[in-house]
């Protein structure tokens, strides 16, 4: 789901015929290994002399052990031994300093990166605790000595909604000094907004200012945030484990060491089989409009084969679609700049043509202050200048808003540009993550989308979201999709038989029909409530049949709903949970897990309220305490919100 570096895999070299029998990868899948992770370990060892694929074999070794252990069934030769014990004493050599490492994500982004620092950390040697925000027990700051931050920004500028608690005690007066322990953060954002990177800047700040010190300068990470956070991961690590690193030198013999295209080999056949990076080849099955006549809005729903894949995913986690811009519009950008889309373009070290750049690559769409800083330099346009100065930061977000790439391009023209000039100032292209709508155990090798397609209107011109006008422009059956997983580890299915209400909005019903696929499938039992809202009754009621059998079946015990349109007085699912509090905070105080999935600006925050203002009076509860009640159900795992 992204590209961090998993660890090696866990397995050995040996010698013998019967050995290499059982691990020859060209036999195809054997120990655990997928098709997938066999063909790019035929690809990382053809490449290698005998004795690099000896020190390969040792530092796999090496890696299993130290992610504790594993019983090896083939011998490992005296020179894969060796680096296996290497790297076996500079874990012993590592530094006496604690090292904690904090996450706070909303996709899970962060949460990779994270663990991805402590697999590296744990191959140098040390000794990573590694902790959510929301987990993590602020009284035990005092004890820490190295403490590494990597955090996501949210919406306007706030925290993780799960870290919220933890960014709540550090801006507070309960944050003690800590003069003894040194830091570094790392910030992920995204520049389109104002407040960029800000959750990353306040814990940045805000540690300096309790006396700890930094052990490398703050990062901030746009969308595109592979690169430098893994330069951050590289020094950060470099800084904590420099005699480690010595150590570890020495494990490599004279002459065998990996060249520089075979170690991003090894670290390939390290990672899973498909991921943002390396996706899968999706065949769409079916795409079909799911709204209906007359609706103001086309939802879409769309399945995707994931057969040949070995792609596995859980209920409540998101597909990963990798989307292409249109080609309408990629045609018009190169008219308007009089470039040649054949033209020869280098793209990230990468050979590749304008066109193509200009279609798969990059983001030519939404117009971020990045590209509005370029473009004001190639035009110099006054109007585009004035909009760079602090006094203006309002009116420069109006413009963003209002003005995508192309709008910019045709109002401020620039002649005699070449290629490279106009890429420098763009993007890449990111993917787009849709909650799956299915359970495996109930579609085999497939994943199903809701899409809601966005279209509008804007300087005269029709225009369509990036990934949804792909999907529902041109992702008709056999067309392909870049596909991957996304995991979604806190929007899950509770492990027994225990209630769920299900709360919901428009599109944000899909990983409802992936948890009650499961549950019919599997058998598993236990009351669920979903509460709906879309609106209008007969034309956006999405998946309605469905929900009717599953009632009939007792697989869903109760539904509410609520139709924004249908009435002169607007109604949403907060009026439906307020309307039947008293049932909400029995099942609540029965053990249930509730769920909210749907806009982050509106309904999330709005259904929050009425769930607080719920618990404060059926539970007679002063609002503090109905608040904590709801944060201990989020510390619990049993309020978990999937919100975009």
């Amino acid at each position: 789901m992204n590209s961090v570096v998993r660890p090696p895999l866990k397995t050995s070299g040996g010698q013998g015929e019967q050995n290499q029998q059982d691990f020859n990868p060209s036999n195809g899948p054997g120990y655990g290994l997928t098709a997938v992770q066999c063909s790019q370990l035929r690809e990382l060892t053809a490449g290698l002399s005998p004795a690099q694929a000896l020190w390969v074999s040792g530092y796999l070794a090496g890696a299993a052990n130290a992610a504790g252990g594993l019983a090896l069934p083939l011998n490992l030769t005296e020179a894969s031994a060796t680096a296996a014990a290497t790297m076996s004493a500079a874990q012993t050599a590592a530094g006496a300093r604690k090292l904690t490492i904090l996450y706070g994500t909303e996709s899970g982004n962060c949460e990779a990166l994270a663990q991805g620092l402590a697999d590296q950390a744990r191959e140098a040697g040390l000794s990573p605790v590694v902790t959510d925000m929301a987990d993590y027990k602020p009284r035990l700051l005092k004890g820490e000595q190295d403490l590494l931050m990597i955090t996501s920004t949210y919406g306007e500028g706030d925290p993780p909604q799960r870290a919220a608690g933890f960014f709540e005690f550090m801006e507070g007066r309960k944050a003690p000094p800590l003069p003894d322990l040194r830091f570094a953060v790392l910030a992920l954002g995204d520049s389109a907004y104002e407040f960029f990177c800000e959750a990353g800047k306040k814990l940045d700040r805000r540690f300096e200012e309790l006396g700890a010190e930094r052990l490398l300068d703050r990062v901030d990470c746009d969308i595109d945030f592979e690169e430098p956070a893994m330069a951050w991961r590289s020094a950060v690590l470099a800084k904590l484990t420099a005699d480690v690193a010595k150590a570890s030198a020495a494990s490599v013999p004279s002459g065998v060491a990996l060249s520089p295209t075979q170690a991003p080999a090894l670290a390939a056949a390290a990672a899973r089989g498909f991921d943002k990076q390396h996706p899968f080849q999706a065949a769409v099955i079916e795409n079909i409009v799911l709204s209906g006549r007359g609706s103001s809005k086309e939802i879409r729903h769309v399945e995707i084969s994931l057969s040949g894949s070995d792609l596995n995913y859980q209920p409540g986690d998101a597909l990963g679609v990798l989307p292409t811009n249109d080609p309408a519009l990629v045609d018009e950008v190169m008219a308007k700049l009089a470039l040649d889309g054949a033209t020869p373009l280098t793209l990230k070290a990468s050979e590749t043509t304008l066109a193509e750049a200009l279609t798969r690559h990059l983001e030519i769409t939404t117009a971020t202050p990045r590209f509005l800083d370029h473009w004001a330099k190639l035009s110099g346009a006054a109007e585009l200048a004035r909009l760079q100065t602090v006094e203006q930061t309002e009116e420069r977000s109006t413009f963003l808003r209002s003005h995508q790439i192309i709008d910019i391009i045709r109002r401020f023209p620039v002649a005699g540009l070449d290629a490279q000039q106009v890429v420098a100032g763009l993007r890449p292209l990111q993917p787009r993550l849709y909650s799956i709508a299915s359970s495996l155990a109930a579609a085999p090798e497939e994943a199903h989308l809701t899409v809601s397609v966005v279209r509008y209107d804007l300087h005269g011109d029709r225009r369509s979201g990036v990934a949804s006008g792909h999907l529902a422009d041109r992702a008709a059956p056999e067309a392909v999709l870049p596909v991957y997983v996304h995991a979604n580890p806190h929007f899950r299915l509770p492990q027994d038989d225990r209630p769920i209400i299900m709360i919901g909005a428009g599109t944000g019903v899909a990983p409802y029909r992936a948890f009650l696929q499961e549950r019919e499938v599997l058998g598993t039992g236990g009351p669920s409530w979903l509460v709906f809202g879309d609106r209008n009754f007969r034309s956006d009621f999405l998946y309605q049949t469905e929900w009717q059998r599953l009632m009939k079946d007792e697989v869903l015990t109760r539904m509410d709903v609520a139709f924004s349109r249908d009435t002169g007085t607007k109604e949403y699912v907060q009026q439906r949970l307020l309307e039947n509090a008293a049932d909400i905070y029995a099942w609540l105080e029965e053990g249930a897990n509730i769920y909210v999935c749907g806009d982050a600006a509106n309904m999330a925050p709005d259904v929050h309220q009425a769930l607080t203002t719920i618990v404060e009076k059926q539970g007679d509860l002063a609002p503090a305490v109905a608040a904590d009640y709801l944060r201990g159900l989020q510390r619990d795992e049993r309020y978990q919100r999937d919100v975009y």
